[in-house]
């Protein structure tokens, strides 16, 4: 304690959310700030744009003229190579198409040179100054900071989409490099020093409370300096304990690296050929055709022979027939588990995926890296996850006592609006009083269903209770049993190129903003990749652009869904066009078919969109507090869950929803069915939402990683309260795959989904009130909603952010109702 700052930490204020004037209060903190890059389970390890830290993608593009001029003369490079590597021109879009691994080295190496010169001098001079003032401060280091966050924001979203052995390398080789740069302004004491002078001049100069520039700034600058506090700025310079906390962070960046490298491998690894048509007998076509395609790929990528490959790819694959190959990426799990009958089948690809980078998996991957001349570094993390977690752990509760924090949850949340362990856990409580019931209600149900239709196989004598591998499947037949309406029969209502023109339709409704296609404008990374950009419908000018990668890609991209900033809103920078990279792992098409979107894809593409609008429509001009960046962690989630709600909104919904042979409009009937299956399962949902948040606060604040207990100890005492009528296998290694917790930046934050959904609901509420058929009111509440959540970014706290939108404090009431728990 004695080698530590005191923390700064802004003013709280204390609000509540009231179910009813006798139920649970819950308290939200409404002045705190964590940086946001990637909402993502598998988000690249990405350095924090915070003030006092590198930035990570954010300022990885430009898309205007006088932006593209800017960036440009902050970004020379005293090195002769500038005009050969891509990497080192960054007042550009990126230019994929010519961007190797082999330049990434040499473009870290010419900017870091750079950089720590051009931060020396600067702290020698903030040092020697009396008085310092705003501009003197932020905006240089903003500059300053730029070039490297272009070429390392480029290299973290090609190693999430890209993947591949070269990059991994060469980004693993410069990594550390990158961490101790970080350290440099994290640590900086004079830094720190003028930017507390900045603030401390602002003391007697009064602020009104519409003044946004002004707000901007002092958040920004409060903002750095609690960043700077939990960088470790308060030990002293060679001290024993700065010495460790260096270490340890170093020591993060490698781990949370491996770990998410060993999911992908794992993932990639695992593949279930099937040549029975019986066991599949039953799944839908597209399930099939999925699988056939696979299949086919696999034989392409194993064979050496060119010409026997060429015919193999110039071979049309018959799903009705087979073989078929199932594997782990997002769209081929959920099908086999919805659909396969073969309960055997589904049990080897359940076990498969949740034993993805653990000893289960670890030596056959070690094994097979040898074989292919992939030399595992001798004291690398290695494969297995569950040592690597470990040690995680272990480092995380040392680093935040170094800070002098009880544990590493309190420290994360010093950034959050929750004020402490205690508030999430009454939230969480509070929804499982309601959830726990309906979810038992619901897993009755289904093991009634297939007692009754299952077979012997299902009787009780033969089965006990459904295992988990057989759980999805019979709730997916219960809810077509109930409704009477199959995924499959709305999947050809939803294909991609229509969804995306509906959703771009509500858009321009609500919001006001219209969406072109710009395809063939940029350099892309995929094919598959689709450029946009959008206008201001009253001033018909240019205000954000996005890239779009929909499908998976088993073979190099990471599972799971993301929105990261390319480039972001900065006055210092001279930007003004902000950039998104919005990321999903949907169904791809297969054949002549077009990618035929399950209802799940389709809301999570809305999702996604809601990150990219809240970055693309800020009006934030400080770059720290622009867009994303800024927004506490426990409310990012805010406008993309906010989004999901106008899945079900009839006229958007009928704005996309068109067969796509027929051109014909997704039958009355069906719709109503699709919104009643919304709350289908809801019980169930929230459980196992409720259950990831708790695990993941159980393991951050009182677990002690040094003791008896092991992780999946704590996860079955969690399952015992959240999900007690589903105990894990013994075989679950679940927390191995937990990305978002060990590789992304939900650690001790995983309850900021349940969070931000009690205010993204009572936003919709708003909608809801003044009438979804009132055309004219919601344009209104919309537009109230762009100018207030869309476009505050991180210069407004949240808590203020929400109550300029709903006139009030947010109620847990419209979640409850809206997942049919109220």
């Amino acid at each position: 304690a004695s080698h530590r700052l005191p923390p700064h930490v802004p003013h709280k204020r204390i609000s509540t959310m009231k179910v009813s004037s006798t139920a649970l209060a819950i308290a939200l903190l409404a002045s705190r700030n964590s940086p946001v890059r990637a909402f993502s389970a598998n988000a690249a390890v990405l350095v924090s744009r915070s003030g006092a830290h590198l930035p990570s993608p954010s300022s990885a593009c430009t898309a205007s003229a006088s932006a593209t001029a800017t960036a440009r003369a902050m970004s020379t490079v005293a090195d002769a190579t500038t005009a050969s590597n891509p990497l080192l021109e960054s007042g550009d879009l990126p230019k994929f198409s010519s961007i190797e691994p082999s330049q990434l080295a040499p473009a870290v190496t010419s900017i870091l040179a750079k950089l720590e010169a051009d931060f020396e001098s600067m702290e020698s001079t903030m040092s020697e100054a009396q008085e310092v003032a705003y501009d003197d401060v932020l905006p240089v280091v903003e500059r300053m900071q730029h070039p490297l966050g272009y070429a390392w924001g480029i290299a973290s979203h090609l190693n999430g989409v890209k993947n591949g052995d070269e990059l991994r390398a060469a980004y693993e080789e410069n990594q550390p490099k990158i961490v101790a740069a970080n350290m440099k302004f994290s640590q900086s004491k004079p830094l720190y020093d003028a930017l507390m002078k900045v603030q401390k001049g602002w003391e007697d100069e009064e602020t009104k409370e519409d003044d946004f520039a002004m707000n901007q700034r002092r958040r920004a600058v409060a903002n750095s300096l609690r960043s700077m506090t939990l960088g470790g700025v308060g030990l002293v310079e060679g001290s024993p304990e700065q010495i460790r906390f260096k270490e340890i962070k170093m020591r993060f960046a490698e781990l949370a690296t491996a770990f998410s490298n060993n999911v992908l491998d794992a993932t990639k690894a695992f593949g279930l050929e099937v040549t029975t048509a019986k066991d599949i007998e039953g799944v839908p076509e597209s399930a099939k055709a999925m699988w056939a395609q696979a299949h086919k790929q696999h034989l392409i990528k194993e064979c050496k022979d060119e010409d026997e490959k060429k015919k193999l790819q110039e071979k049309d694959e018959d799903a009705t027939v087979g073989p078929w190959r199932i594997t782990l990426d997002g769209p081929s799990y959920v099908a086999s588990m919805q659909h396969l009958p073969n309960r055997e089948l589904r049990k080897q690809v359940y076990l498969g995926y949740l034993t993805r980078a653990s000893e289960f998996t670890a030596a056959k991957l070690e094994e097979d890296g040898e074989k292919e001349g992939d030399e595992e570094k001798k004291d690398g993390p290695g494969k297995n996850n569950v040592p690597i977690i470990q040690e995680i752990l272990k480092l995380r509760k040392e680093m935040s006592s170094l800070l002098g924090f009880n544990n590493y949850a309190e420290m994360s949340l010093a950034s959050k609006m929750a004020p402490d362990v205690a508030s999430v856990t009454n939230l969480s409580n509070l929804i499982l009083e309601k959830a726990l019931p309906a979810a038992e209600k619901e897993l009755a149900a289904a093991t009634a269903l297939a007692r009754e239709v299952g077979g012997d196989e299902y009787a009780e004598a033969s089965l006990e209770k459904l295992m988990p591998w057989d759980t999805s499947f019979w709730v997916e037949r219960l809810k077509e049993k109930t409704f009477e309406l199959k995924e499959e029969e709305l999947r050809p209502y939803f294909a991609l190129d229509a969804v995306l023109k509906g959703m771009f339709e509500l858009i321009e409704r609500i919001f006001g903003i219209e969406v072109r296609a710009a395809n063939g404008k940029v350099e892309v990374w995929h094919p598959d990749v689709q450029f946009f950009e959008l206008y201001d419908k009253e001033t018909d000018s240019h205000i954000a652009s996005f890239y779009l990668d929909p499908y998976s890609r088993p073979a190099d991209k990471r599972g799971g869904a993301w929105m990261a900033d390319c480039l972001g809103k900065s006055e210092a920078l001279g930007i003004k066009v902000p950039v998104a990279y919005l990321t999903c792992n949907g169904s791809p098409p297969v054949g002549e078919k077009p990618s035929l979107m399950t209802f799940r894809e389709v809301e999570t593409l809305f999702h996604e969109t809601g990150h990219g609008l809240q970055h693309m429509l800020t009006r934030a001009t400080v770059g720290d507090v622009a867009g994303i960046n800024g927004v506490e962690w426990d409310a990012v989630e805010l406008p993309s869950q906010f989004m999901e709600n106008w899945c079900y909104d009839k006229p958007t919904v009928y704005g996309f929803a068109k067969h796509y042979e027929t051109g014909e409009a997704l039958p009355e009937e069906m719709f109503e069915k699709l919104k009643q299956q919304k709350t289908f399962g809801a019980g169930m949902m929230a459980c196992r939402q409720l259950l990831f948040g708790m695990m993941d606060m159980e393991l951050h604040s009182n677990y002690d990683p040094n003791g008896d207990e092991t992780i999946f100890d704590v996860q079955r005492r969690m399952v015992n309260i959240y999900t007690p009528y589903a105990k894990p296998v013994d075989e679950d290694r679940f927390l191995c795959g937990f990305s978002h917790i060990f590789a992304g930046g939900y650690s001790a934050g995983y309850y900021s989904y349940k969070w931000a959904e009690v205010m993204s609901a009572d936003a919709f509420g708003a909608f809801e009130e003044i009438g979804l058929d009132n055309e004219e009111g919601v344009r209104e509440v919309g537009r109230k909603f762009r100018d207030t959540v869309l476009s505050l970014g991180g210069g407004v706290a949240p808590m203020d952010v929400f109550t300029q939108f709903r006139g009030r404090e947010p109620s847990p009431e419209a979640l409850l109702r809206h997942n049919g728990l109220a």
